[in-house]
């Protein structure tokens, strides 16, 4: 049961101004639960939120949809308990249009993403929809936190349909991409990490062991791509980086009868040779978001240590500190992978 009355909350006033706030705890509501927040994973939707790059946001909003925690109260969630660990789907959907129809529920045609459409859980209470719980199944708040940026890469990598021994080429090593490589690995791809920064690229090789690693930036990206690949180039290239730049660029990588799947999103045209495009006979499609069965399979991967989540998190922090702190894990030099956020409750 949710005791205290009011609680902290912080807020993204605008682009590069984040403020502490005391707000109303969320009431109960028919078909709704409240969740206790324990960790918050900062994502890139946050930092980009920040900066004032992030498509399709407005301000105010408090970020945030990395998240787990204690189940505090409920209502028509059937096979959940109060005080359970939980996480929950972020992206809440209405259940009737041509998408949710089909079980398409991450690409909604109203779809409210938690902490960009609409506020978010940098909160000490959260409430969601019933439906969108998720049983944490004896992981730990820090796994929880994590399994919806896995679930990005994952969904992804599913929209490819990695075949085993495929070349994979994994555009942009933040974390999205880092799960994107987690899973296309266990899908049996041959995964190729390619990224502007070397310390990113170095703990690609070091951490989850990608036996290819090119800079974006060296001159000869196709020549080492054509070497790596035995001639063929990358049979599946997936952008995790939303620069408008390496999306572009991206499409000279692709083999003849390739896929090439975007997960990151910009707010720009993407530009390409259409001859080029065409006489690869290339597929190109978009990834958004994850659905619960992406959700479902990180969990079980998790559970079959399949992936280590503490390779992830290189900073943590408490939730007083987040603000005094944001700005900082934008810099690439202070090697930020994935920043987790405590959440102690307060005594209001």
């Amino acid at each position: 049961m949710v005791i205290n009355k009011k609680m902290k909350a912080l807020t993204c006033i605008k682009p590069g101004e984040l403020a502490y706030t005391t707000k109303e705890n969320p009431p109960l509501e028919q078909g709704r639960a409240i969740i206790k927040i324990k960790r918050i994973g900062i994502c890139g939707t946050d930092l980009h939120a920040f900066e004032g790059t992030q498509p399709f946001f407005s301000y105010p909003r408090i970020l945030g949809h990395e998240l787990s925690g204690i189940l505090a109260e409920f209502d028509e969630a059937p096979g959940f308990m109060h005080g359970e660990s939980v996480t929950f789907i972020p992206y809440f959907n209405c259940g009737t249009c041509v998408a949710c129809r089909v079980g398409k529920t991450n690409c909604c045609t109203q779809l409210q993403v938690c902490g960009v459409h609409i506020d978010g859980g940098m909160v000490e209470y959260l409430s969601v929809p019933s439906t969108s719980l998720v049983h944490g199944e004896g992981l730990s708040f820090d796994e929880l936190a994590l399994v919806e940026p896995l679930a990005i890469g994952a969904h992804g990598v599913q929209r490819a349909n990695i075949s085993k021994g495929e070349f994979v080429l994994v555009i942009g090593a933040g974390p999205i991409g880092l799960g994107t490589m987690e899973f296309a690995r266990i899908a049996g791809g041959k995964v190729i990490a390619l990224d502007i920064n070397e310390h990113r690229l170095q703990f690609c090789k070091e951490k989850l062991r990608v036996p290819y690693v090119v800079n974006a930036l060296a001159t000869n990206v196709v020549e080492q791509l054509l070497d790596i690949t035995n001639g063929d180039m990358p049979t599946v290239v997936i952008d995790a980086t939303g620069s408008l730049k390496a999306i572009n660029n991206a499409f000279q990588y692709l083999a003849h009868g390739g896929r090439y799947v975007l997960i990151g999103l910009q707010k720009g045209e993407i530009a390409f040779s259409h001859p080029e495009f065409h006489k690869r006979e290339g597929t190109l499609m978009s990834s958004r978001n994850a659905t619960r069965q992406d959700f479902e399979q990180v969990i079980t991967n998790l559970k079959q240590k399949k992936i280590n989540p503490a390779t992830y998190i290189t900073h943590r922090v408490m939730f007083d500190e987040v603000s005094a702190e944001f700005e900082h894990w934008l810099n690439p030099a202070n090697g930020v992978i994935k920043a987790m956020v405590e959440v102690p409750h307060s005594s209001f």
